[in-house]
């Protein structure tokens, strides 16, 4: 090798050490702006989701006792229940709410609907249902409106199954964290459902 080749290996070298090195740099700092995004994104998310109209609020008990019991709302949100469940799915009877309180205790959404509703938006609800072993469906006989839908401790009442307030409560609120058991079996209960 020539002295002037190795004279500019040198100098390539020297220019190199004396380049600061922006990896470690860019790296933190990207990572950094995509915490920054991934939690700006998750807020969003949960406010457009926490803002559903119409969506009812209650404090309940939690408790097991046997036998008939009263509740403050229509269907029940919650509260002292029995100690069995209702497995998950669809019904094509009333259900005894001390079970399907109980359900909504381990997460589940329990969509209720007049037995008058026609059957084009029975069959709505049931393909909604079917989709999670998180859901019960269930005529309601005395509702105060054709569809109610339910977690432990929320409720939003609605005019129809295409309403898109339904599916919004159901993202939020289907093994809801604020519910005593989430995640508790939704099957060996009361109950064969369809």
């Amino acid at each position: 090798m020539t002295s002037k080749n190795a004279s500019n290996k040198k100098n390539t070298q020297k220019q190199r050490a004396k380049r600061p090195n922006y990896t470690p740099a860019v790296l933190i700092g990207g990572g950094v702006l995509l915490l920054v995004v991934v939690v700006v994104l998750y807020f969003v998310s949960q406010q457009t989701v926490g803002a559903i109209e119409g969506l009812e609020q209650y404090t309940v008990q939690q408790g097991h006792q046997t036998g008939k019991l009263t509740y403050a709302q229509i269907p029940p949100v919650g509260g002292v229940h029995n100690p069995s469940w209702q497995n998950c799915g669809v019904y094509d009877q009333p259900i005894d709410n001390e079970y399907g309180v109980h359900s909504m205790e381990h997460g589940a959404i329990w969509i209720t609907y007049q037995p008058d509703l026609p059957s084009a938006e029975v069959e709505k609800l049931k393909t909604i249902t079917h989709q999670s072993g998180y859901r019960l469906l269930s005529p309601y006989p005395d509702l105060p409106t054709p569809v109610v839908v339910s977690a432990w401790g929320y409720q939003v009442k609605l005019q129809s199954a295409d309403d898109p307030r339904l599916m919004l409560f159901i993202q939020k609120y289907q093994q809801n964290p604020r519910g005593p058991e989430p995640g508790a079996p939704c099957t060996g209960g009361q109950g064969q459902p369809g």
